[in-house]
């Protein structure tokens, strides 16, 4: 029963990871990879609160204001000054290092002594479990809204934000933000979680988000009811019972890297026929459909 706790713990908190690369992988088409900087950028962050007496839950919200921050950078970079999506988001990744060992003093900081949300006395799993549905439901909610329409037709179809008289480059700007700001959110949750803060933690994050994304889909794709953010959701927690039972299996957990490799390129082979990597054509938000995504853009003019 405890390893099973454990697993929806881990799995939640990943999934709060999953939603924000559904953001940017899915929606807007875009391979961000400084996600594996703002993981840790909401770890550092968190742990230098902390250190200061901090309120545990003010830290995270403090740590999603600085994720946002670093989906604006990644954002300009690819927009204002024309650089490639894949360039921008490992320009930011790697300076967030050097920012993230600045911010903590050292690459590692534990703080077991310091009080944090689950100090408290309170289940973790409930509080996890809280966050990673608010999560998921303002961004449902986000995704309803004449802006959410917007962001999705992005994603799919520059051409008809430009008809609309709509800065397509903004509302890019702001889909990056989002996702960069519940990154940091999962890695501000993790750390005090786990008890210590390390600059290498987020390392294969947007990875891991991407095989929560695919596993989801994957399994629960099919359910045409099913939003899209609820399969991220569960794919999280299906690839986090993957890597316990590779764990159960033998495996070390140095070979955890290359298990979520392993899991993504059979998904993906197994989806060969209908999964495009480019996402421009495969999105499934919740059974809607591009052609009301259209229709529904039409009516803001």
């Amino acid at each position: 029963m405890d390893l099973l706790i454990n697993i929806l713990e881990q799995g939640l908190i990943f999934a709060i990871v999953s939603i924000g690369v559904f953001i940017t992988y899915k929606i807007l088409d875009f391979p961000d990879l400084s996600v594996d900087g703002t993981f840790p950028l909401g770890a550092s962050i968190t742990a230098l609160c902390l250190l200061k007496g901090i309120n545990p839950f003010t830290t995270c919200f403090i740590a999603l204001i600085l994720g946002a921050l670093a989906g604006l950078v990644t954002g300009i970079l690819h927009v204002k000054f024309k650089i490639t999506n894949l360039l921008s988001g490992i320009l930011v990744m790697t300076g967030l290092y050097s920012i993230n060992l600045r911010i903590m003093g050292k690459s590692n900081i534990p703080f077991f002594n310091l009080k944090t949300m689950f100090s408290s006395g309170s289940k973790p799993i409930l509080i996890i479990a809280l966050f990673a549905i608010v999560s998921k439901v303002i961004l449902d909610l986000f995704l309803k809204t004449k802006l959410g329409f917007v962001l999705r037709a992005v994603g799919d179809n520059e051409n008809i934000v430009n008809s609309l008289g709509v800065n397509k480059n903004s509302i890019k700007v702001l889909g990056i933000m989002v996702s960069n700001a519940l990154v940091a959110l999962a890695g501000s949750l993790m750390c005090q979680y786990q008890g210590f803060s390390d600059v290498g933690m987020g390392t294969g994050v947007v990875v891991m988000g991407l095989a929560s994304v695919i596993l989801g889909e994957s399994i629960l794709g099919k359910l045409k009811f099913v939003k899209g953010t609820t399969m991220v959701l569960f794919g999280a927690i299906f690839y986090k019972i993957a890597i316990a039972l590779a764990l159960k299996a033998g495996f070390n957990p140095t070979d955890l890297k290359l298990i979520t490799a392993v899991i993504v390129v059979i998904t993906l082979s197994l989806k060969s026929s209908n999964f495009n990597l480019s996402f421009k054509k495969n999105i499934n938000l919740g059974g809607e459909s591009i052609a009301k995504t259209s229709k529904s853009l039409q009516n803001l003019q």
